[in-house]
């Protein structure tokens, strides 16, 4: 993929709609948002390739189908935004919180998310070959069927999460939280879940971790229900 040109417009907190925004692109070249307020701006299919957006306001915001490649999102407020069917491949995703929001068959390839706030997020159907996570809360998000295979993943919280089907084989969790997540059919051999809090999983639930290594705090809790103390 052609790297996507430096931003070279900047914005600065404006209240913008779908018809400002039309006239950026039609500009040419990509644009830089800082502080605007893009509240339930309808944004579909646009072509906002390489754009930036700062401290932007993005609730309700409707990017559905929109071209995004090589984006970058800096500390936006994007609560129930929607990415439904949009182009994020390469995205910079950091420090937003985007709680609520819709990214069902977005395009998320070589994506990554930096210290985001994601609870509730759906994320059904994405196509996030080689999508990054970094320290961040995918609380009861829905990421079912998505493959985490040999990655190590650091401080991600994925409490109550739609894991179903994921494929978290030869991972390693470092500070994270699978507590009370559906992770029904999930894969985990070879999987290190020592740095994996498992708050929550019954001991009927074991035989998904076949092949993984837990610690003898974690085994301890699930012989607990039979009873057994582990010293």
């Amino acid at each position: 993929m052609q790297q996507a040109p430096a931003p070279d417009r900047a914005v600065h907190a404006q209240t913008l709609q779908r018809s400002d925004i039309e006239g950026l692109a039609a500009a040419g070249g990509a644009a830089s948002l800082a502080d605007c307020d893009l509240e339930a701006a309808d944004l579909a299919r646009l072509d906002l390739s390489g754009w930036a957006f700062e401290r932007c306001a993005l609730r309700h915001a409707n990017f559905d189908g929109a071209k995004l490649e090589g984006s970058r999102w800096q500390s936006c407020r994007g609560a129930f935004a929607s990415f439904v069917a949009a182009d994020l491949t390469e995205a910079s995703i950091t420090g937003c919180d985007f709680n609520n929001a819709l990214f069902r068959w977005a395009t998320l390839r070589s994506a990554t998310f930096t210290g985001c706030k994601l609870t509730g997020a759906d994320l059904s159907e994405a196509r996030g070959l080689d999508l990054e996570f970094r320290e961040t809360l995918l609380i009861n998000a829905k990421l079912p069927a998505y493959s985490f295979r040999k990655q190590t993943l650091h401080k991600l919280d994925f409490s109550q999460a739609d894991l179903r089907n994921c494929d978290f084989r030869a991972v390693v969790f470092d500070e994270c939280s699978l507590r009370n997540a559906n992770m029904r059919a999930c894969r985990f051999e070879g999987a290190d879940l020592r740095g994996a809090d498992l708050g929550g999983l019954r001991l009927i639930d074991a035989a998904l971790f076949r092949g993984a290594t837990v610690s003898r705090e974690q085994a301890g809790n699930l012989l607990g229900e039979l009873g057994l103390n582990v010293r």
